[in-house]
């Protein structure tokens, strides 16, 4: 590319020069043989009337009288009838000439003789300044040339350098500009294409590492259950209650795993119906009654009943799973889930015994990569994220003991 580039450029300007050069050269030379002619014209006609006046006065003709009206190098002879020939300056050498003749009246002539070996000179001056004004002008075209062409070749070599760590999953934007609109454009481009790349994979990750959190307890208490079916094999009503929660809890998985991909794609999905706070609420005693009677604690309910929220019944299982799961992770003794209006909602909080929520932390608990102790700090990010694209909201009450309270919109059957 730099070498078309180069190429084309001094191409253009070769052809500038030729067409500038050769015209104006062929001008000039027509211009300084014509002058040079004049300047001989003029010197006849000056010596002719000379002469004519020294003949009128009846004055004799000599060569010294007429050597001031011409100029250096120019050779005059007067031809007068009946008398000798009157010459003046040395007589050029034959070849080319310039030459003027002028004829009086009374018959005299007068010729003007030149040699053409200044003119030829100041001819070849003229030919030699053209050719250095031409050479400086195809050096100066080199120059720009090339420097053109690594102005333009760098930007796209930066891009192509773009592009390629693009495809090998770089997706860095360079901000770079060059000062070329069509290439400036072209750098916004990949810019914007890198931005919406990064964030794409971003949100795979993410995905990711929400869903693989948010199975890894759910799938842990099924596999309990199923531990628990297998042990009661010889009691069928039993083994019937156990395989309908287990069912559940399968239902519940395939849910979360829904609402995940839906929160990715729209985080503000229009799916919140009115639905029994009690269901929710009885579907997370079941789940977690395994889990709760392996550690020896205790999930005790307190305040309303028969109260019909609004939002996603899978969404809300899955945020107070993710509050229950906090307490037995992190937290101590009986585990205390409320349900108390507040205003137009209804607020179902998680609190238990523990030592609660260290106070440098506060509400970073609900921060990515956050934790008080050694865990992922997914699990509260996720839930927050989850009750604020279903409508609701996720707070931290109180630091000691830790109590994590969800909002939901209450149904106006309820009022």
């Amino acid at each position: 590319m730099k070498r078309r580039m180069i190429n084309s450029l001094l191409g253009v300007v070769l052809v500038v020069v030729a067409v500038f050069c050769v015209p104006l050269a062929l001008v000039e030379k027509r211009t300084i043989v014509s002058s040079a002619q004049d300047r001989v014209d003029a010197a006849a006609v000056r010596v002719l009337a000379l002469v004519e006046n020294r003949l009128a006065a009846k004055e004799p003709v000599t060569g010294d009288k007429f050597a001031n009206q011409v100029s250096e190098g120019q050779y005059v002879e007067v031809d007068i009838p009946g008398q000798a020939v009157v010459s003046s300056g040395q007589r050029p050498d034959s070849g080319h000439l310039l030459k003027a003749v002028e004829r009086g009246v009374s018959g005299e002539t007068v010729t003007v003789e030149q040699s053409r070996a200044a003119v030829d000179h100041e001819i070849a001056n003229m030919l030699l300044l053209l050719g250095v004004v031409a050479l400086l002008a195809v050096q100066a075209a080199v120059a720009l040339a090339v420097w053109q062409a690594k102005r333009l070749a760098q930007p796209l070599t930066d891009l192509a350098e773009t592009a390629e760590r693009l495809g090998s999953g770089d997706p860095r934007p360079r901000d770079r500009r060059y000062g070329v609109p069509e290439l400036d454009r072209v750098a916004e481009v990949l810019d914007v294409s890198a931005e919406r790349i990064a964030r794409m994979l971003t949100a795979e990750r993410r995905l990711a590492a929400d869903a693989s959190h948010q199975l890894r307890t759910p799938l842990t208490a099924l596999s309990m259950r199923l531990e628990e079916i297998t042990a009661l094999a010889e009691d069928p009503e039993t083994v019937k209650e156990e395989a309908t929660i287990a069912l559940q809890q399968v239902e519940r998985l395939t849910d979360v795993v829904q609402r995940l991909l839906t929160t990715q794609r729209d985080p503000r999905s229009p799916t919140a119906v009115a639905f029994d706070l009690d269901d929710v609420v009885k579907q997370q005693i079941e789940e977690w009654g395994a889990s709760l009677r392996g550690t020896g604690r205790v999930l005790q309910v307190e305040g309303l009943h028969g109260v019909t929220a609004v939002g996603t019944p899978g969404t809300v299982a899955q945020v107070l799973a993710t509050l229950i799961e906090n307490s037995l992770m992190h937290g101590a003794g009986t585990i205390t889930l409320r349900v108390r209006p507040s205003g137009t909602s209804v607020v179902v909080e998680v609190q238990d015994e523990g030592p609660g929520v260290p106070a440098e932390l506060g509400n970073r608990v609900f921060e990515r990569a956050v934790s008080g102790r050694n865990s992922t700090g997914i699990g509260l990010a996720v839930a927050r994220d989850l009750a604020e694209a279903d409508g609701g909201r996720l707070e931290l009450l109180s630091l000691r003991p830790a109590v994590f309270a969800l909002f939901l919109g209450r149904s106006r059957r309820d009022d």
